[in-house]
This record gives structure tokens, sequence and C-alpha cells, in this order.
């Protein structure tokens, strides 16, 4: 009880835009790897370059690697949009923990993912994992928001999410060999969850 009582136990208010550093320092990494062409293998999540390199670093820094403009883009979008509006709500430490702590458990659940499937040559890129922790932790926030898809249709918040859980069971299923990491986005989900209900004392 005292254990979950000091996990639960609430940051000082403090916000200092720590959304806008991230999507900084992605920029600067896609800047980096576009200019330094092998960087990116060093940073990206490898199952051979951990488990045989002890690349451990790979677990945080894949999560600032991607792999053209348009993957940078939709993610910084989606990290501006939701991020900022988390991070506004919870206070920029909190939005930290969940963000950072998402992004690297979704890195080690891909890992034995790809390490049990046999995925050796995949390299997992993106901050797709942790930006949709953002996501759901937004439609627990504000469930009665509505997030107009393609700019267009009015869709709540928890709907939204749902369906796009849906959307990535199904082509998990379906798909294996697509090249998109759809086990890392669903884990990005369950994490934010367990967070909620863990770190926040909330059922989702």
């Amino acid at each position: 009880m005292n254990l979950l009582k000091r996990i639960r136990t609430p940051f000082r208010y403090v916000f200092f835009n720590a959304t806008f550093f991230i999507i900084g320092l992605n920029l600067l990494v896609f800047l980096l790897t576009n200019t330094l062409g092998r960087l990116g293998n060093y940073l990206a999540l490898n199952v051979v370059l951990v488990h045989e390199y002890k690349m451990y670093w790979q677990f945080l820094t894949y999560m600032f690697v991607h792999g053209d403009f348009s993957h940078l883009f939709f993610n910084m979008l989606g990290l501006f949009f939701f991020g900022l509006a988390v991070e506004q709500t919870l206070g920029s430490k909190e939005f930290l923990l969940i963000y950072f702590l998402s992004g690297i458990f979704c890195g080690i659940a891909s890992y034995y993912f790809y390490l049990f499937s046999g995925a050796y040559f995949v390299f997992l890129l993106g901050a797709s994992g942790a930006i949709n922790s953002l996501l759901l932790a937004y439609a627990v926030i504000f469930p009665r928001n509505r997030i107009y898809l393609m700019g267009i249709l009015p869709i709540p918040a928890p709907l939204l999410v749902a369906i796009y859980a849906g959307i990535e069971i199904a082509n998990q299923l379906l798909t294996l060999q697509n090249g998109v990491a759809h086990m890392t986005h669903l884990a990005g989900f369950a994490i934010a969850w367990l967070y909620f209900i863990v770190r926040m004392g909330i059922n989702p």
C-alpha cells in the first residue's frame, strides 16, 4: 500500500513546453540521420544489435529516428495536438514521464515480439508508440472532445482510440510483413491504459 501511495504521489505542477523540445529534438535527429546515413542504424532499434552488441540505448533513441519526412511530419503533428494538450493539463513532468515510459516500454515489447517471431533484420523507428499513449491519455482527459478526421468528420476522442486500436489489431493479425509496427502501436495504448490505472488511480 505504501508503494502504491508513493507511485501515485503527484508532481508539483510545472509547464515548460516540453512538447516543443521533443519536437525540436526529433527534427535535429532527422537532419543528422539524413546527413550521416549510418547513424540511423545505431539509433533505431534492432534485435541483433541489442542482443549481440549490447546497444541498449536503442530502447530510447529509436523514438527519435524517422524513415522519411512524411513519417516525421505526421508523428510530430500528433505530438503537437495531443501532447501539448496533455502536457498543459497534467504538467510537463507528468507528460515527460508518460511519454518516455511509454516509448521505452513500447520498444521493449517490440524487441521481444521481433525476437520471438524471428524478425531479426527489422529496424524499429519512430515515436508512434509513445504518441499513441498520448492519444489515449487525451481521450481519457478530454472524453467529450471531438477530433476531426481528415479535418472533416468529427469523432469523439474515445471512439477514435477504439476504432484505431481495432484497425491496428486487424492489421497485426492479417498483414504481418507490411513494414508498419502495429504491435508497437498497440503497446502504446496498453501502456497508457496501465499508466492511468497504476499511476493516476483512474480506470480508462
